[in-house]
């Protein structure tokens, strides 16, 4: 007899995207009680891994992409989170939790034009000595 090891009903079920991407809905839900106004038209997106033209050492966690075009080619502001790389940082869940919404709050902070610690007084976000 084969069939499910988990019920859909709990949470172990759920893929290791899908639990990433409810991080990235937890974060941006942070966010969104103090800058529901700014962030309004912003679309979050997950990918797996960045594009391969990283021409530096450094692997991006997260990237901001302006808004571009007009009428129907137009496409909105977007900040695109990167899973894999915010992973293979990661020591636990918890600490995941962190990574996503400190990088969230880096790409906010950078759309915005603002120091991380405006967007999030909390104490998330990286500062100078991390990037």
């Amino acid at each position: 007899m084969r069939g499910t090891l988990l019920p859909p009903d709990v949470p172990a079920y759920a893929t290791r995207g899908e639990r990433f991407d409810d991080l990235v809905l937890d974060a941006v839900e942070h966010l969104d009680h103090r800058w529901s106004a700014e962030l309004a038209d912003v679309e979050f997106a997950v990918e797996d891994v960045p594009p391969i033209t990283v021409t530096d050492d450094s692997i991006p966690l997260a990237h901001y992409q302006p808004a571009t075009g007009k009428g129907r080619s137009a496409t909105p502001r977007r900040i695109i989170i990167y899973r894999r790389p915010l992973e293979a940082r990661a020591v636990d869940n918890e600490d995941l939790a962190e990574l996503v919404l400190d990088a969230i709050i880096h790409e906010v902070a950078e759309m915005m034009d603002v120091d991380p610690a405006v967007i999030d007084p909390e104490g998330h976000g990286w500062g100078d000595d991390e990037e």
